[in-house]
Formats: C-alpha cells, structure tokens, sequence
C-alpha cells in the first residue's frame, strides 16, 4: 500500500509535521525555512489543480502568477459555476474594526473551542493569522465588501462568536469573493500561465514511485478519457455533503476526485464529521432533489422560537409572546440565536421531537423578524437581508416581512475530508489538498463564516509556499501522459465507465442515491447510536451490491450523459458512506457535529471523551471496504485548555 510507505508515517505513527516553537511564529518560521523555486526554473515546473472554486481558483491564480506552468480542471462550463458562490453570509477576519474586543487568539480560541477541540492548534492559529491578509487581498480585487458610513468595512455577528468580525457583500459574499478570484484566475488564462480545461472531471489519480503524477479525466461533452501529466496535483474538489442526497450543497458536488485518491493511497479524515446547518428551508416532500439554506446572518436579526404547547398550529401571529418558547435564548442567554451551528440544530431538532415543531409534518422552528423590523424599521432589514427574503418568497410563497420564515436543520458542510499535513499535503507526496476537501481546520464543528475564511488562506496564501517547497525538492522531469502507468489507469477508468453502462438495470441512479441518503441521514446524521450504526453497516454493503446489479444507465459514453455521470458519483457515495459509518461507529464520544446519543451530558449537550478520543482519525483503504486501517494523529491543546463547551 502506498500509505503505509508514506512519509508521514514515523514508526507507524502519523507526523502531521507541524513546525516547533511558539505558536505565533510557527508559520513565520516555517515560511523562512521553506525552500524557494527561483523565478527563472518556475516555469519547468506543471501543477494540476482540481477545482476552481474559492481554494482551487485562488491557488491557481496565485501559482500562475508567480510563474508555475498550472492546469487547472473544472467539470463546470465556468469556474463561475462553482459551489463557492453558495456562501452567502460573510467570511471572518480578526480585524477588530468594532474595537469590541477581537484578536488573532480570540479568533483563534473561539475556532479551537466551536470545533469541540478536534482540531490542530497550529493550523487554527494560522488561520486565524491570514485572515487579515485576506480581506486586504480582496478589497484590492475589487470585492465591494459593505461600508459604514464613515467609509471603514462592516462586519456583523455570526453564530459561535461573541463579537463582530464578519465581513459581507449584503447576502452575496460568496458570489463576490468567487469574482474576485475568478478574475484573478482569468487574467492568468489571459497571461498563458493558467490552461482552464471545464467540462472535464476528474476520475483517477495517477501516482507514480510514490508521487503524485497526473490525473486521469473524462470529458464530460465528449466521453474521451485523457490523462494529465504534472509535478504536483492539486484537490479543492469541495466537500461530500451530497452523500445524503438532501443537501444545501450544489447538486453536482460530489466526492469523486478525494474518494478516487482515497483509494490510490491518500488517507481520509474523520469522514464522519458532518455539519447540520440549522437556517435552511424546511423539506416540503419527496419531490425534492436538493435544500436552500438561509444564510446564518439572519440570526443576527432574527429570533428562533416554536409555540410552548404541543401540538399548537394556530398562525404565528395568533400564538401571543407570552405562549412562545424562544428556546435558544432561554437555554443559551449568553449567545441566544448566536448559539454555534451543532448546537443550534440539536436544539431546533429536540423541540420538534417533542412535537412543538411548526409547518407541514412538524420539521419546522420559526425565524422572526417582527422584533427587529419594529426597532430598526423594514428599510434597514431590507437593506441587509433583502435578497435572502426574495429567494425565500420565491421558494415558500410566503413573505417573511409579513410572517415568519420556517427552518429547520440540514446537512450543509462536511469537516472531513482528506488527511493533510501542516503544508496541506496528503500522505501521498505531491498530493495537496485545500478547502473543504481536506479536513484540516474546523474540528468536529464548523463555526459559520470560516469556510470562505479557509478556502481562501489555502489558496492565496498557503499552498504557493508550501508548494514551491515541495517542488524545489524535486527535479521536474520528463514523465508525460505516455508512461504506462497512465495508460494503465486510462484502462481502469474507461472499464468503469463501460462497467456502469452496461449493467441494463431497473432502477434510476436517484433512487439508489436517495435510499443511500435516507440511510445516512437516519443513522448517521444529526444523531446517531451503536445499533443505528450496525444497521447501517448492514444495509450499504446490500444498496451498493444492487446497484451493481440493478442499477440503469440511459444513453451512451460518446456524449453529455449526465446520467452517467451521476451514477460514477453516486458508485463512490455508496463506498464513502459505510466508511462514514465505520468512522462514526469507531468514535463513542459526541463532538460537534457528531452526536453519539449514548455520550450526552445531563441536560443532553454533547459530552466528549478527550481521555480516549482526542485524536484525528485518518484511514487507509486496504482493498476491502469494510476493513480500513485506522491510523491517529493525536491532538495536543497547548493554547487553549481542553473544557466543557458552554455557551449558557
């Protein structure tokens, strides 16, 4: 197996390479130590980057730039049309322009702290460092950040934190930092540093003596497998949330580029970590293919509550104050409707349970903005979250000036993702991995605002470092897309293909894939126990035997086939969600946003087990699903001292 002769494995124990020394020079160090390409031999040097959304097209713009021959893959028409642009509330940053108290430590503690203290100190301090590069970077491109009027940035509040340090565009601010680094990316393609190749998908990875070599792709309009020869490969493929088909993720999003390399020898992270996001728009029936979230910046304004009595479904605006359970502020006063995202969703979950939930089939918790429309005037909401109610009327029909929104928790992000080292590297070496495709940053729990905040430190300001160090350590030689171990991969793809072409079943791609969902949403999602678990492990391996079985694909390869594609996906989907399983099953202690129903304290918030449980959890695939390697990477809390979440 390749994992086992990594570089990252020291006498079988998994070495994450994090530099010494204190943690606020750990990078500054780590940067002045770091090998250089000088300008002159940079353009010797091929990098392949998987991905154009925030992490990927920064990190290709920013390699382009510095001169790297860079490759960069989309299986969208446009880099555009990346998930990235979904993220609409803000990105955070320790500017401390509120001079409410805000720092790099406190931003630093309160991601320690919101990921329940399952992620690298070292990796969660540099971030929180270069979260003040990045909001200087992209004002400099242009991104219309909002102003107060004395011309300083705005920023606001978001779940998790106690002050205000996070930026926005209105409700757009993924849209405007994907520009932004779209434009950067396009002015390399203009340059001749950038090759944009879209509509092709990446469908293996091709390592050779140990290194990442190439990728082998299919083009999505043509059907013609290719490979792609470099020096260095580059995944920000984004997350795998699309593994329970009910998601406010993209519907294209997918696993496939991580969960091929997965099974080429790079080792996956605590894939079972999901984060539930408890603003989206309730499931209205089984006619829905994906969910809409509203953007956690609504909590700033608006108040959760469900009615006090059971099973009340009188209108919101009969059910008078006093008969109103504004159960976020009354069990969390200190941060009230800015309660984390984990902790938000079991709480809106457990008022349903008890059947106090409001809408069609009770899976519904009220989001109110009355309080703040009188206080602040409809204009000034308006202005802030104007764009959200439109598409909220667009979807539900209902105007939330008049009456208030209906949420309720969905799964929106996944913290796991493939194992990386300090430089973002996998246990394959030349494979780096950024964004949600790695697990790297956010621990157990992802606190809103921090996804843009990462996607774009690995991308501008992490990987042409820890890249260039890479490369100046290899000789860039003449190995193309000819060697044999290319054709050979070539071969494995193109059989797959033909594989799921040819299996003639009866039943659709989405009806696997929704099945697989209900599964993993039922046993492996919000909360999950040891038989629920067993009995998951138990199903997948039978769904996933069918589908190979039963499973009907329409038309042909030489073609745009979105069939196809879909069923390539939902193939890996059906192997990634029993590792999830075995991952969660592994994992007897609750964190964030895996909540392990037999570790719950007294008045049922999660309860960790740091004695036994704090450590990464990275497996390897060994060839058989069902038995993957578990290697630990412990964690140390230097910094910030292992306690009980509280946010009463």
């Amino acid at each position: 197996m390749i994992g086992s002769t990594s570089p990252n494995l020291v006498d079988g124990r998994l070495d994450a390479k994090i530099p010494p020394g204190p943690i606020e020079q750990k990078w500054e160090r780590h940067r002045f130590d770091m090998k250089l390409v000088s300008p002159a031999n940079r353009r010797r040097y091929t990098v392949l980057v998987v991905g154009s959304g925030l992490a990927g097209g920064a990190a290709a713009a920013s390699l382009g730039e510095l001169g790297y021959n860079v490759k960069c893959f989309s299986y969208h028409d446009s880099p555009r049309r990346a998930h990235s642009i979904a993220a609409q509330g803000g990105i955070n940053a320790a500017k401390n322009y509120r001079n409410d108290g805000d720092s790099v430590f406190r931003l630093f503690y309160d991601t320690v702290k919101g990921g329940d203290f399952r992620a690298r100190e070292a990796n969660v301090y540099r971030l929180a460092e270069l979260s003040l590069n990045i909001i200087d970077q992209c004002v400099a491109q242009g991104v219309p950040f909002a102003r107060e009027y004395g011309g300083l940035l705005d920023t606001r509040s978001f779940g998790g934190a106690q002050v205000s340090r996070t930026f926005y565009a209105r409700g757009q601010t993924g849209q405007q930092l994907l520009l932004g680094a779209y434009q950067a990316l396009e002015r390399q393609v203009g340059l001749g540093t950038v090759t944009m190749d879209t509509r092709a998908e990446m469908l293996d990875l091709v390592v050779v003596d140990g290194r990442a070599r190439g990728i082998v792709t299919r083009d999505l309009v043509t059907g013609a497998v290719e490979s792609h020869a470099g020096d260095a490969v580059v995944l920000a493929t984004g997350g795998y949330g699309n593994v329970f088909y009910l998601s406010t993720n993209a519907k294209a999003s997918n696993a496939t580029a991580i969960w091929r390399a997965h099974k080429r020898g790079a080792f996956f992270a605590n894939p079972c970590f999901t984060q539930i996001h408890p603003t989206c728009i309730p499931v209205s029936g089984e006619h829905q293919s994906k969910l809409t979230l509203m953007s956690e910046s609504l909590r700033n304004d608006g108040r959760v509550w469900v009615p006090k009595k059971v099973g009340d479904t009188r209108p919101p605006d009969r059910i008078p104050v006093s008969e109103r359970d504004y159960y976020l502020e009354r069990k969390y006063p200190s941060y009230g409707n800015l309660a984390p995202r984990d902790v938000a969703s079991r709480a809106a979950k457990e008022v349903c349970d008890e059947k106090r939930g409001v809408g069609p089939g009770g899976r519904g918790v009220y989001l109110d903005f009355a309080d703040a429309i009188e206080r602040f005037g409809e204009p000034v909401i308006r202005e802030k979250y104007g764009n959200l109610f439109e598409m909220y009327e667009r979807i539900t029909g209902e105007n939330a000036y008049r009456v208030p929104m209906r949420i309720y928790p969905a799964v929106h992000y996944t913290m796991g993702g493939l194992w990386v080292d300090y430089d973002l590297m996998s246990t394959i070496p030349g494979l780096f991995v950024a964004g949600e495709a790695n697990f790297s940053d956010h621990g157990a729990n992802r606190l809103g605002a921090s996804a843009l905040m990462q996607g774009l430190a690995d991308g501008y300001f992490i990987l042409p470092g820890t890249l260039g160090d890479y490369l100046a350590r290899v000789r860039p030689d003449t190995i193309d897309a000819g060697h044999p171990a290319f054709r050979a991969t070539e071969v494995e793809v193109s059989a797959r293909v033909r594989r799921v072409l040819s299996v003639g079943g009866k039943r659709t791609v989405d009806s696997f894939h929704r099945e697989l969902g209900q599964l993993l949403w039922d046993y492996c999602g919000m909360a999950r126990n040891e038989a629920g678990l067993h009995h998951a492990l138990r199903k997948i391996p039978e769904l996933r035997a069918e589908f190979w079985e039963n499973v009907r694909v329409l038309e042909r390869n030489e073609e745009l086939n979105q069939s196809l594609e879909k069923a390539g996906r939902v193939a890996d989907f059906l192997e990634l969600g029993e590792l999830m399983c075995i991952d969660a099953l592994q994992r007897a202690e609750s964190c964030g946003g895996h909540f392990r129903e037999e570790s719950q304290t007294p008045d049922g918030e999660a309860l960790r087990d740091d004695e036994h449980f704090a450590y990464v959890a990275a497996w390897e695939h060994t060839g058989t699903l069902a038995r993957p390697n578990l290697h630990k990477e412990p964690l140390h809390f230097e910094y910030v001292h292992l306690t009980q979440r509280s946010y009463k």
